[in-house]
């Protein structure tokens, strides 16, 4: 056999994950994949009802490279619609259960979804939305303890109980390559109009194998689930390669602070993913760092910028988190910080990881920089997508001719190649000539006593150009002024980086991932006092 023989290349081995469900429903049929308050799910159990509602899809003229949509919270109904679409080889699209209506119009129209699964507490947004979509067949989860159910099934929904009771489980399962279209999951959208991010069944297979080098990661090891995996962090950083494992998802619709820590210690779980918000909230828990919580190897915080104050103070109490960066675009870890390097690079998000190249380049010239210089992050790797869900011209502008992605993230590598991020491209202020980063000033401003959440935008200015704008939620009782503000960053900050302007509003609007939505951040300045 010659080298380079196709037999060789390992690209006809079979990468998809209900594959591996399949495989372990008949080696380890009674072991735990899902631990679920509405009901518990073997591997027998998960892969049976994924084999039956792919007959369900199947029947409905489901096909290969068709889309299957999902519209809910977390729930094994989830779980179980992403493995029967692969079962198919069909495409999985999981929405954003928290968008308004032309939001999911935004997302479902070029989608180009022709069934969707959907819980009852999201059935009357879609309904008001499904005309200009491709869909024609909805299906209604109806038999979680957890979901509210219609008192009698709508007119236009099948109800997904009696689908999977009549059908019998197909035993086929569409074999899937590396650069078979897994998923595709829409971008926030929050500063524009969301895009579909293909990512390929390689493209998960070579983030869990960067996953697993990096972090401490078993088989047989039980995850956490609780923030929303409807986004590329919660499903792909632990959920789907646990299950790919052999291991069990504690799987949670919402966090709850204080039901998130009796989790932890009641399953002994090993490893979850969260945003820094949760995070925050757990350590305000009385007595959560004298709780037992040694079990814990591997705790991936993203998402958001991550503030060192708060790794400090878990890692004063012998719990490490580790930061990472990434997009969904890059599936979605592009940079991970080891466990052992948190305190020497506190702040950093970590080095590249094994399968994967990040390089800092000139916005404008599209040229490495030296060490220590900010400029654009990019990243090239087989975790990258290879574009957007037809939309040719996204892709173009997203990749350049070497094929490096560019992810309008600013930040810079310091002389030990750890990254470092400084913000948005897009979100930059140019005040007075000067760039303000507005991430650098919340993070100067994150552990202001007092202060719950902060967010800086520009605003036009007649003298500046554009005037550094804190928007701020703020503890009952407190009462934080702009001085308290400027002169508590000012020992971190130049004078021309501190807010000039100050509101102070209820909540400072986030998205579902928990980063700041900048959009509805700047309608809260136009809404005035």
């Amino acid at each position: 056999m010659s080298p380079g023989h196709p037999a060789n290349s390992g690209t006809h081995v079979d990468v998809s994950p209900a594959a591996a469900i399949h495989r372990h429903a008949r080696t380890q049929p009674d072991s735990l994949a899902i631990r679920y308050a509405g009901g518990d799910l073997t591997f027998a159990q998960l892969d049976d009802r994924a084999a039956r509602l792919a007959t369900v899809l199947a029947d409905g003229g489901v096909n290969a490279g068709d889309r299957v949509a999902y519209l809910g919270l977390n729930s094994p109904s989830f779980l179980i619609t992403l493995l029967a679409a692969h079962r198919l080889g069909a495409i999985f699209v999981p929405i954003n259960f928290r968008l308004t209506g032309p939001e999911l119009h935004g997302v479902l129209r070029p989608s180009g979804a022709a069934t969707i699964v959907c819980e009852e507490g999201h059935r009357t947004v879609l309904e008001a939305v499904r005309d200009g979509t491709a869909l024609k067949r909805f299906l209604l989860v109806d038999d979680d303890p957890e979901v509210p159910a219609a008192p009698v099934p709508p007119e236009g929904w099948e109800t997904w109980s009696g689908l999977l009771a009549r059908a019998l489980p197909t035993a086929r399962i569409a074999l899937r390559r590396f650069d078979d279209p897994a998923v595709i999951m829409f971008t926030s959208g929050t500063t524009g109009l969301p895009k579909g991010v293909v990512l390929t069944h390689g493209n998960i297979w070579w983030n869990a194998i960067n996953v697993d080098t990096q972090l401490d990661t078993r088989r047989g090891d039980v995850t956490h689930a609780v923030a929303p995996i409807f986004h590329v962090g919660a499903l792909n950083s632990f959920l789907v390669r646990t299950l790919v494992r052999g291991g069990t998802v504690v799987l949670r619709r919402a966090f709850d602070p204080a039901g998130f820590l009796d989790d932890l210690v009641t399953y002994r779980v090993n490893s979850f993913f969260a945003v820094p918000t949760m995070l925050a909230a757990l350590a305000q828990l009385p007595g959560v760092f004298e709780t037992d919580l040694s079990d814990l190897r591997a705790i991936v915080v993203a998402g958001a910028p991550v503030p060192p104050s708060l790794i400090q103070q878990y890692a004063d109490h012998g719990i490490w988190l580790q930061q990472a960066w990434g997009l969904t675009e890059t599936a979605p870890f592009a940079t991970h910080l080891p466990v052992e390097r948190t305190l020497a690079k506190l702040g950093s998000a970590g080095i590249p990881m094994p399968h994967t190249e990040v390089r800092i380049v000139d916005p404008a010239a599209n040229t490495p920089v030296t060490a220590g210089v900010a400029g654009e992050i990019v990243v090239r790797g087989p975790n990258v997508t290879p574009g957007y869900w037809n939309n040719p011209e996204a892709t173009s502008a997203a990749f350049d001719d070497d094929g490096w992605f560019h992810s309008g993230d600013v930040g810079y590598l310091d002389d030990d190649g750890c990254l470092f991020i400084v913000d948005r491209l897009k979100d930059m202020i140019i005040s007075g000539g000067e760039n303000v980063y507005p991430a650098e000033v919340e993070r100067a401003l994150a552990d202001l006593p007092g202060l719950v959440d902060v967010a800086i935008v520009g605003a036009v200015d007649e003298r500046w150009g554009e005037t550094v704008v804190a928007v701020v939620a703020v503890t009952q009782g407190s009462a934080i002024s702009l001085a308290t503000l400027r002169e508590h960053a000012a020992t971190r900050l130049a004078r021309y980086k501190l807010p000039r302007q100050l509101k102070v509003v209820d909540t400072v609007p986030r998205n579902a991932t928990g980063k700041l939505d900048k959009v509805a951040v700047r309608r809260l300045l136009d809404a005035g006092p």
